[in-house]
């Protein structure tokens, strides 16, 4: 089922950007403890779920407690949870070095320790680590809002197309750092990275593969929400694709594909131009990187298959 056109929200960069960029370094915080966990290929290990209420990191079975945190963007606060109890800390106002002691101050009460590392990640011009983050901030209900329905909306597009994959795919999920909800596909096929890219993509590159995501910021230098795209290693020949949904088009400048918000909200179906616009991309990989078609199976109706009855000749002869 599709969801309605109206249901996909506008939205405007100017009023997101001071929660996005707010919101961006507080799942910082406990998205450190993923760091802890062993690595998964394409830095799966660190993703953060988008719930009903929120983004919640995965399950930390770490020795002293087991535990997980929930940014609950609908009700301005964040939980953590562990076996024996949870607390709250209220988002309302403050610098994100006040959240970060209170933070602090809780798991400790759980028997959570601090994250082993304070430093602000993928943020250009941002202090260097949390403690010295004391710009005030003031929380936005409405824009916290959008940031959820937004990335609900999208989620469900990307675990749609991404579901049909074969290979090792990372759950769908809002990746900490860059804050962007990510989709990725790989194979096997090494793909040594630049030598001067950053730590992070380094280990993320270590292998080919596909991305397909959605972000507030696209692109730093000029304001951009929407999809984006792009296949490791870069082929040649993607200015000249068709993408799967009309609008979405190569970037020289920033290396991506992209699909402005404003033309996805306004297609007939959202979640399905998603789709559209992921088959085309990996399409693309498959012509030009010389991807294997053969790892994305069909897509089955679940519910077809469920009621509709098997002939018995199929039951007697297999």
């Amino acid at each position: 089922m599709s969801e309605r056109p109206d249901m996909w929200p506008k939205l405007d960069h100017a009023e997101l950007a001071p929660m996005v960029d707010y919101v961006n370094r507080i799942v910082q915080v406990a998205g450190k403890y993923a760091l802890d966990d062993p690595f998964e290929v394409g830095w799966g290990n660190i993703v953060l779920d988008v719930t009903p209420r929120g983004l919640r990191t995965p399950t930390f079975r770490h020795r002293d407690a087991t535990f997980s945190v929930h940014y609950r963007l609908l009700d301005g606060d964040v939980v953590i949870e562990t076996g024996e109890d949870e607390r709250r800390l209220p988002l309302s106002e403050g610098s994100v070095a006040s959240f970060y002691r209170a933070f602090c101050d809780v798991a400790a009460e759980l028997g959570v320790h601090a994250p082993r590392t304070s430093l602000i990640c993928e943020i250009p011009d941002s202090p260097a680590t949390f403690e010295d983050d004391d710009n005030e901030r003031t929380w936005d209900a409405h824009a916290a809002h959008l940031m959820w329905q937004t990335l609900n909306l999208v989620a469900g597009g990307l675990e749609y197309w991404q579901a049909p994959f074969l290979g090792h795919r990372p759950r769908v999920g809002v990746m900490w750092g860059g804050f962007d909800l990510s989709a990725t596909r790989h194979r096997p096929q090494p793909a040594p990275p630049p030598p001067d890219a950053p730590p992070f993509m380094q280990n993320a590159q270590i292998n080919a593969y596909v991305a397909v995501g959605f972000s507030f910021k696209n692109l730093p230098d000029r304001p951009s929400i929407g999809m984006y795209a792009y296949i490791w290693p870069q082929p040649d020949g993607l200015a000249d694709r068709v993408l799967g949904v009309e609008g979405a088009h190569w970037d020289e400048e920033a290396g991506l594909v992209l699909l402005p918000w404003d033309v996805l909200r306004q297609t007939p179906d959202p979640r399905q131009a998603i789709v559209l616009f992921g088959d085309a991309v990996y399409q693309a990989a498959v012509d030009t990187a010389d991807w294997p078609a053969e790892l994305v199976g069909p897509r089955v109706d679940g519910w077809h298959m469920s009621r509709t009855p098997t002939p018995a000749t199929e039951y007697l002869h297999g």
